[in-house]
């Protein structure tokens, strides 16, 4: 159960303060102590590769009898990702171990599947929502959700309309009230949430108030990264360069923040309205996507300047305010989802390829908008439908090929991830403050 929030004394400090925020003057509860340990046990485990975790987009599921070089799913069973070899009939399979755990044992297997084959081996009627998979992680609308990208433990973050940010410890055991966790850092919106992939004791969060902080896990503190007079409505990172922030703010402005510095190394206008998204290719960091208000989504190359302009490579355009813009697990692929009732699927070499299918996007204004998202590879795009429902879109076939339902959900689930680590697990969040995992199922 969330924990009610509590109203600041006047001693405390206020997350408008320009400086940093303790967690414990953030936090509303009693002890936060058991996250925290939870958050740097995590940050001191030997994690996947950013190399390995690339290859995730081509890996196929199947479940496994041996929990030795498999995961052990959020329901209990264990699953890993076959790899077929060169000289492998279709259903010929071997079990690769790909990681030792702190402990000793094998975390992850992944078994690599062979470039030329388009299917995952991902089944979606296979998905599942059971009931223990649900929490209440916050008050409000959820505006974003996000996995921690580790194998040594499962956590899911979110920030909501408030200016709350909630933790979920999923592993957590039963005396640790769920494993909820609940601050309050911002004072409006979170627009984005940042987890620090070299280490995962570090969270960004920014916020429509103008602020970024860095939530400092060994530090216990939310540090005042940076302070705009305008609304800053998406945050990003390059995977290549970790202190360096891309946040778009104001009318169509991106700037790039540089914390070894602690100033702007970059600024540009990219759009006549406001930014909604931001997207790095992953087989290249210096290709970058991002939607707009303004009915565009652009992909943009940055290492073509001219006049402190960006060079456009693609636009696509929709009818309507484009709220995200993504790149495909593999690079190749770029999803966006429009107010205009169309997700958007642009491909080929130069991503001239464009198809619009129909869906209808219109949430209103006690909903947050649909964002359709990239699973496990680029087979299948996810998105919320107002049925309470998750709908499975095929770029190949561009259509919705399968809807996800239970009875379990009792809310419109808007905002998606995926565990980049283990294949099946899907995170959904909803306006009233819940979180839904679906992972596979017998």
């Amino acid at each position: 159960m969330v924990r009610t929030s509590k109203s600041p004394s006047p001693s405390k400090a206020s997350p408008r303060d320009l400086g940093p925020l303790s967690m414990r003057e953030a936090y509303s509860g009693a002890s936060d102590r058991a996250l925290i340990e939870a958050l740097l046990g995590i940050a001191n485990k030997p994690q996947l590769s950013a190399s390995v975790k690339g290859e995730i987009g081509r890996f196929e599921v199947s479940k496994v009898e041996n929990s030795s070089g498999a995961c052990e799913g959020i329901d209990g069973l264990t699953y890993g990702l076959i790899k077929k070899e060169d000289n492998e009939i279709e259903d010929g399979l071997k079990l690769e171990p790909l990681t030792e755990g702190i402990d000793g044992r094998i975390t992850c297997g992944l078994i690599k599947k062979e470039e030329s084959e388009v299917d995952s081996g991902l089944k979606l009627e296979s998905l599942t929502l059971n009931s223990e998979n649900i929490v209440r992680v916050v008050p409000g609308r959820i505006t974003n959700v996000s996995f921690f990208p580790c194998t040594s433990s499962r956590m899911v973050v979110v920030g909501n309309k408030f200016g709350n940010v909630g933790f979920w410890h999923i592993d957590s055991k039963e005396e640790e009230e769920s494993g909820v966790y609940l601050y309050h850092p911002h004072t409006g919106p979170i627009s984005g949430i940042l987890i620090q992939q070299h280490c995962m004791s570090k969270i960004f969060a920014s916020c429509y108030d103008g602020f970024i902080r860095l939530m400092d896990a060994e530090k216990e503190v939310f540090d005042l990264v940076h302070s705009s007079e305008e609304t800053i409505y998406s945050i990003c990172q390059q995977s290549k360069d970790p202190k360096c922030l891309y946040f778009a703010e104001g009318h169509g402005g991106l700037s790039v923040w540089d914390e070894r510095t602690g100033n702007f190394s970059n600024q540009w206008s990219l759009h006549e309205d406001r930014i909604n998204s931001i997207s790095f290719n992953s087989e290249n960091s210096n290709v970058m996507a991002t939607s707009s208000t303004d009915g565009t989504a652009c992909i943009w190359d940055l290492r073509s300047i001219n006049a402190n302009k960006l060079k456009t490579l693609r636009t696509v355009g929709h009818k309507r305010a484009v709220h995200s813009a993504y790149f495909s697990p593999s690079g190749r692929s770029l999803v966006t989802t429009s107010i205009d009732n169309t997700v958007g699927i642009s491909n080929g070499v130069n991503f001239e390829d464009i198809s619009m299918i129909h869906h209808d996007n219109r949430t209103g204004r006690w909903i947050s908008s649909f964002r359709a998202i990239w699973g496990w590879d680029d087979e299948y795009v996810f998105i919320g439908n107002m049925k309470r429902g998750v709908d499975v879109i095929s770029p190949v076939e561009r259509r919705t090929v399968f809807t996800l339902q239970s009875p379990h959900m009792s809310a419109i689930p808007c905002r998606f991830d995926v565990h980049p680590f283990n294949v099946g697990m899907l995170a959904g969040a909803t306006s009233g403050g819940q979180v839904y995992i679906w992972t596979l199922g017998c």
